[in-house]
């Protein structure tokens, strides 16, 4: 079942959003060559309670952490450790925050040091495509057609979206309906209401969509070793145009 949101239920969300871009905005100057995922988590949490925000994906069946890391071919649920990141890796650092009852969720890949251009190329693909797919966020459109703007994008440039994982409804809680394909048809699937709130969050590969699980049975990474990388926001439909709840405000 779609649940639609109040103003003040949407209010709420986007304080913690802004709360969470704020996160993401520090990792920029605090991820570099020699810090270790584990690092990553250890600052997300001082800086969550410092604020007053909890880590709401904590203890999310069973998940241990705060934040999900995931580094070159792990396409996401990265657990944080201990190794350390080098010049030239990308991480993915998502995460879903509670502030005064609001939920934000959102993913962001960081360079690390000096990043290869087929990497930044993949970020910068990856990033443009969250945003034509929010650009079809619209009431009166369907699911298909922000999976459809994805993919076509992507699939232009000559990389490849991820099939296994999706986006979805936020809410009371991280997961609920409807699920966003990042691929599809448009005009398919249900119609999008005034009041709903969802995350879009493609996964894209430079190699093949295809992913394999790791033991953990958390970690997703790519068949083919190609790195993957993902943006995400949490983003509410409006009858005046997708609202990004999660914005960073980047040039």
């Amino acid at each position: 079942m779609i649940k639609r949101k109040s103003k003040r239920e949407i209010e709420l969300m986007q304080e913690a959003g802004k709360l969470l871009a704020k996160v993401h905005k520090e990792l920029r100057s605090f991820i570099k060559p020699g810090i270790t995922t584990m690092d990553i988590e250890n600052f997300v949490e001082k800086y969550l309670v410092k604020h007053g925000a909890t880590a709401e994906q904590k203890g999310y069946q069973g998940y241990e952490y705060a934040t999900c890391a995931s580094i070159n071919d792990e396409i996401c649920h990265g657990f944080p450790r201990k190794d350390e990141l080098k010049d030239g890796d990308i991480v993915t650092v998502d995460m879903v925050i509670r502030l005064n009852g609001g939920l934000a969720d959102s993913a962001w890949t960081h360079p690390v040091g000096n990043i290869s251009e087929e990497a930044q190329k993949l970020m910068d693909v990856t990033k443009s495509s969250l945003y034509k797919g929010i650009e079809q966020a619209q009431v009166g459109k369907r699911i298909g057609d922000i999976g459809h703007a994805i993919q076509s994008y992507v699939e232009g440039e000559g990389y490849s979206v991820v099939r296994d994982f999706t986006g979805h409804g936020i809410g009371e809680t991280i997961h609920e309906d409807p699920y966003i394909p990042h691929f599809g048809e448009a005009g398919k699937g249900a119609r999008l209401k005034e009041g709903m709130v969802i995350t879009i969050e493609p996964m894209v590969n430079i190699g093949g969509w295809e992913s394999k699980m790791d033991t953990n049975n958390w970690t997703a990474r790519t068949v083919d070793g190609s790195l993957s990388a993902q943006y995400e926001h949490t983003v509410a439909i409006t009858a005046d145009g997708p609202v990004i709840l999660t914005e960073q405000e980047e040039d």
